[in-house]
């Protein structure tokens, strides 16, 4: 079993920044691809960025130039740096995983609350 561990969210003004991390924790599983989505109320769960074991990432039009992806191999952690926040960012953030060696290969966190407010 391997377990995805969120922190780092919290309220944060407008053009604000936050750093989320995401650490997986277990036993025989390698990572392909980690990955952070958002849903924010009412709305359906997006596809924030992602970045690869090899270091390639992506990000959504909305976030690129404001957030940065990285990851730290030796610790099974990635980071989602969130710079210049803005009122649509408000969401809950998931961290998610796609790993080899385990059952099933992916994995989610439970979710991290960011609310962006004056």
């Amino acid at each position: 079993q391997v377990q995805l561990v969120e922190s780092g969210g919290g309220l944060v003004q407008p053009e604000g920044s936050l750093r989320l991390s995401c650490a997986a924790s277990g036993r025989g599983f390698s990572i392909n691809a980690m990955a952070w989505y958002r849903q924010a109320q009412g709305k359906q769960r997006e596809l924030v960025a992602r970045i690869t074991a090899g270091g390639s990432t992506n990000y959504a039009d909305s976030v690129k130039g404001r957030f940065t992806i990285s990851r730290d191999i030796a610790k099974n952690t990635v980071y989602l740096q969130m710079n210049s926040l803005k009122f649509e960012d408000t969401a809950v953030y998931y961290c998610n995983a796609y790993l080899s060696g385990t059952y099933p290969p992916y994995f989610w966190g439970q979710g991290t609350q960011v609310t962006v407010s004056s």
